[in-house]
């Protein structure tokens, strides 16, 4: 490779890490050119963009960002190593998850998400597991609704159980003036036998 050429190589680096929230690297060593295909494939499916690097081209690409620091994920560029840069938190560590299930790669090498380093493979559960910002604007939106909902559906059962009550506080009244106006016909024809008796 020529110094220009790796001028470009790195310029092309730059370009995926800037402004880029989500980056992790990957081995993808061991995997043919079919299923290294495939797993591309299915990356960008999940707007993941994938790049296979040069170890010491990525490491001056990320020394010339401004901002991050990621000097902590140096010490894993040996070997094969993949850029993977995504929006979504958790869905590189989800695509390398669910590719092994079928096989032995990609690794985790390292991560850098939500501002925070992660440094080995044993890691990749916990990436998996960060709930990508809209799951939390989800729940975020899911904690507001709740009091609100509790409000209105308390004030239904408020005005429910007010109609209900009327209704039964208004019942025994019409029940009852019947009852109290029976006892009084009696007395009234009791009186009117009076007169009629002398």
């Amino acid at each position: 490779m020529t110094k220009d050429q790796k001028v470009v190589a790195i310029q092309e680096i730059k370009d995926l890490l800037q402004d880029a929230k989500v980056v992790y690297v990957a081995d993808l060593d061991g995997l043919n050119a079919a299923k290294s295909s495939d797993f591309r494939r299915q990356a960008f499916k999940q707007n993941i963009k994938v790049k296979v690097v040069k170890n010491t081209l990525l490491q001056k690409a990320m020394e010339q960002i401004e901002g991050v620091d990621y000097s902590e994920m140096f010490q894993t560029f040996k070997g094969n190593s993949a850029l993977m840069v995504a929006e979504t938190a958790n869905g590189p560590a989800k695509l390398i998850k669910d590719f092994r299930k079928k096989e032995e790669k990609p690794a985790l090498k390292s991560a850098f998400v939500q501002e925070t380093f992660y440094v080995g493979d044993n890691n990749l559960d916990a990436l998996v597991s960060i709930k990508s910002r809209e799951e939390m604007i989800g729940e975020i939106i899911g904690l507001l609704q709740s009091p609100i909902q509790r409000v209105v559906s308390a004030l239904q059962n408020k005005s429910e159980t007010g109609e209900a009550k009327a209704e039964e506080t208004a019942a025994p009244a019409v029940e009852e003036t019947p009852a109290e106006a029976a006892p009084e016909a009696p007395a009234a024809e009791s009186t009117e036998e009076t007169p009629s008796a002398e």
